[in-house]
């Protein structure tokens, strides 16, 4: 089973360089093409990596569009798949909470603002494994499946801690990342950057008075991948930066109707 961190698409207050932990702030123009992308290049590795199983997004706007453009991209791949692919909100997946520094800009942080603890943002992180994704774990470990969650990039940090705690490397193949435990920030997420790993198990046997017990393990194999970006440019004019509207009509859809009217209007004659 693989798993992929990622974190969300371009947002507004991205662009803006705003503290946006709990705010809900919408993916820009370039975020959503930057979902696209990476859905994709999820979507056409399945035969690869296996396919997206379980899909997991923070209730954020900015996270849980980029999972459903994910999702989306899977689904068309699929074809005629009976298997769905739902994208799961979940809470617990949310940012860290800046409190009255959210919506400020960067450095202009309050010392005693009220935002959010590392206690409080492992225990949100624990229970979402508790409840979800160790489940999950579990359940496929064996076989050929990929689990995406998308979230931001402060508690996909302590997601990452959180697992290498639950599911250690194994001792032969220890990771750069195991080795940084004791650092605040194991990785950095882009927007849409996506962090990979594998989990495997081994069989765990102290004496041979006891039974044997399966020990799982988590190896990272990329941080903040970005292939699914190359070529990809920010369209100029501040159009690319601006709030995503999905009632806009792209120059591509504008030209496609055109043309279907067109030859609509001339089966008539």
């Amino acid at each position: 089973m693989r798993l992929l961190l990622v974190r969300h698409g371009e947002s507004v207050d991205n662009v803006a360089g705003l503290y946006a932990g709990s705010r809900d702030s919408s993916l820009t123009n370039h975020g959503v093409l930057q979902a696209k992308r990476l859905g994709a290049h999820i979507a056409t590795r399945s035969s690869s990596m296996g396919s997206v199983r379980h899909l997991f997004a923070s209730n954020l706007q900015r996270a849980y569009q980029t999972a459903e453009a994910i999702a989306d991209a899977c689904r068309s791949q699929d074809g005629n798949s009976t298997v769905t692919l739902d994208v799961i909100r979940v809470e617990e997946l949310g940012e860290k909470d800046f409190g009255l520094s959210e919506g400020k800009k960067f450095g202009a942080r309050q010392t005693d603002d009220g935002s959010e603890s590392p206690e409080s943002m492992r225990f949100r992180v624990d229970r979402f494994l508790d409840h979800h994704l160790g489940p999950v774990v579990d359940q496929l470990l064996a076989e050929d499946a990929t689990v995406v969650v998308v979230s931001h990039g402060i508690i996909l940090n302590v997601l990452l801690k959180a697992l290498l705690s639950r599911y250690p490397s194994k001792p032969a193949s220890s990771s750069e990342m195991t080795e940084r435990h004791s650092v605040e920030y194991l990785a950095s997420w882009s927007n849409t950057g996506v962090l990979q790993a594998c989990f495997e198990f081994s069989e765990s046997n102290s004496s041979p008075q006891l039974q044997s017990t399966r020990v799982i393990h988590m190896v990272v194999e990329h941080t903040n991948n970005l292939d699914h970006l190359q070529g990809l440019k920010k369209t100029r004019g501040g159009i690319g930066s601006a709030r995503f509207d999905s009632r806009q009509r792209t120059m591509d859809s504008f030209f496609t109707s055109t043309s279907k009217k067109r030859k609509m209007d001339d089966a008539k004659k």
